[in-house]
């Protein structure tokens, strides 16, 4: 099989190549693109492979851009630092994804799954352009989001409306804070495993200890290194910080 490798960060790719070549041999690696634009160049030159190992943010652009200008039907693996719940339901019929850093393993089965496809002359997703537009919207997707968090208060069990969560907070000990006030401990090992529970569009990842409900934002004001301070409607005192690569994302996640 030939394949494209379509990847901005130099050493990413360099691994890519070596892992594909340490697990499928027989896979001759055409070109490796680091760009949007490159790729455009180069799909107007040749014929699509047989297989398109993809990341999802480039340096100028989402690669999902291609498939405006182009029609592919070759099956195409993900591989991305950016995780979205679309791109889950999307992890069968030959388009796999794979969340950096990629290890050798989800390559291999990634590859055996294309090969399959293959030789059961199995058809690959014809509507490709609808996947992509799920990739693109996300929301077109949903998955059921958690509507409540169960928690031990003076060893009682009592929910938590999620509707009513202003801030997940991670400290030595882990809190949930409530819009009227209250402070609970609840039991999680990180705040990726509650992340994926939550609605993005209500729930914004501040920073590595802080999950804030979008209603939870009193005001916004700039400090440091283009970073952003949060403070929280009373009567919760807390500010959280978002970090100058998150403050963009912020921005947009606000005025929507």
């Amino acid at each position: 099989m030939k394949a494209v490798i379509i990847e901005d960060e130099k050493l990413i790719a360099a691994e890519m190549r070596e892992m594909i070549k340490a697990v499928a041999g027989d896979i001759e690696i055409l070109e490796v693109l680091p760009s949007l634009k490159a790729a455009r160049k180069w799909f107007l030159q040749n014929a699509e492979p047989d297989i398109l190992f993809m990341d999802i943010k480039l340096s100028d652009g989402l690669s999902f851009e291609l498939f405006d200008d182009f029609t592919l039907h070759c099956p195409v693996i993900f591989c991305t630092a950016y995780e979205e719940y679309a791109i889950r339901a999307f992890k069968v019929n030959g388009v796999d994804y794979l969340l950096k850093p990629v290890q050798e393993a989800d390559i291999k089965k990634a590859i055996d799954r294309v090969r399959g496809l293959k030789n059961e002359k199995a058809a690959f997703p014809a509507d490709l352009q609808q996947l992509v537009q799920l990739f693109k919207n996300p929301g077109a997707v949903r998955q059921p989001y958690k509507e409540r968090f169960i928690i031990n208060s003076n060893n009682r069990w009592m929910p938590v409306e999620a509707k009513d969560i202003a801030v997940f907070f991670k400290d030595s000990l882990n809190y949930i804070y409530t819009f009227a006030g209250e402070k609970y401990i609840y039991d999680f090992s990180a705040l990726d495993e509650i992340e994926e529970l939550l609605d993005p569009e209500i729930f914004f990842r501040a920073n590595r200890q802080a999950i804030i409900h979008i209603n939870a934002v009193h005001s916004v004001k700039p400090y440091g290194n283009q970073k952003l301070l949060i403070q929280v409607k009373p009567p919760l005192k807390l500010e959280v910080d978002i970090s100058r690569e998150k403050a963009p994302l912020f921005k947009k996640w606000m005025d929507r």
